[in-house]
């Protein structure tokens, strides 16, 4: 038996990257999946290929930034689906700007959607997996905030470390109502948007990392599947790092 046969499932900022990733693996482990995204033309795209592959998806146009959406994003899972077992919290933003030059309205947008984003998404699903007494809720923070810095990321890092820092807290909050919610901490991944900085950019990255190379989406897929399963059913408020070993030098001359 596939290990999400027939759960519901949210995934945030699915058309694309990791949350594409994350709904692939979902969909294939029995999962019906609601792809949840800005963007509806790669969003239905999505949904076309794990349909394609013979999985259960749907699409669903909304920005979690706004907390209207976010409850139509909730009770269009519960029309369709019925429940709301599992919510991958995963939609984010990261432009690049230095804090010498970065707007005040640039700082809003990355915190409204990686940090309240995760919070208006979390919110809106918790009514419904409080009936079910079950819930799974897994965040996509980052190793960039939590562990590492990078030039023109404070914004972004600063959303990452948050989602964090909201976790541990709603885990005490949820834990009587049998839901549980954990983070998944990528390194570099492969995916669209790292593809955008350049091959340059990628090169130099994998001779940061001990195993020498990218992560895929299905990695940190796997990583949700795991925290989504029953047999994570007594871990909360934990993160998971998924970066080939890239945080542990303490120096290049360690590689």
């Amino acid at each position: 038996m596939k290990r999400l046969e027939q759960k519901s499932v949210i995934i945030t900022g699915a058309s694309r990257g990791i949350g594409k990733g994350i709904a692939n693996v979902f969909a294939g482990e029995g999962a019906k999946v609601l792809v949840v995204s800005r963007h509806e033309e790669s969003g239905q795209k999505t949904v076309e290929e794990i349909r394609h592959a013979g999985g259960d998806a749907s699409f669903f146009k909304a920005d979690i930034s706004l907390w209207n959406d976010a409850q139509a994003m909730a009770k269009a899972a519960v029309e369709r689906y019925k429940r709301i077992d599992i919510l991958c919290s995963n939609a984010g933003i990261f432009p690049s700007s230095t804090i010498e030059t970065m707007s005040e309205q640039e700082w809003d947008r990355v915190n409204a959607v990686n940090l309240k984003g995760t919070f208006l998404a979390v919110k809106a699903c918790l009514s419904t997996m409080k009936q079910q007494n079950y819930g799974r809720i897994i965040m996509t923070s980052s190793i960039t905030g939590p562990y590492t810095g990078f030039p023109g990321w404070a914004h972004y890092g600063a959303t990452k470390a948050g989602i964090l820092g909201f976790m541990r807290s709603a885990a005490i909050e949820f834990a009587p109502h049998n839901i549980t919610i954990n983070a998944v901490l990528p390194g570099n991944i492969r995916t669209e948007g790292l593809d955008e900085m350049g091959e340059e950019y990628i090169l130099k990255m994998e001779r940061t990392i001990p195993m020498g190379k990218l992560g895929k989406t299905e990695d940190i897929g796997y990583t949700a599947l795991f925290l989504a399963s029953d047999e994570a059913n007594y871990i909360t408020g934990q993160s998971i790092v998924v970066d080939g070993g890239q945080i542990l030098p303490e120096s290049p001359e360690a590689l």
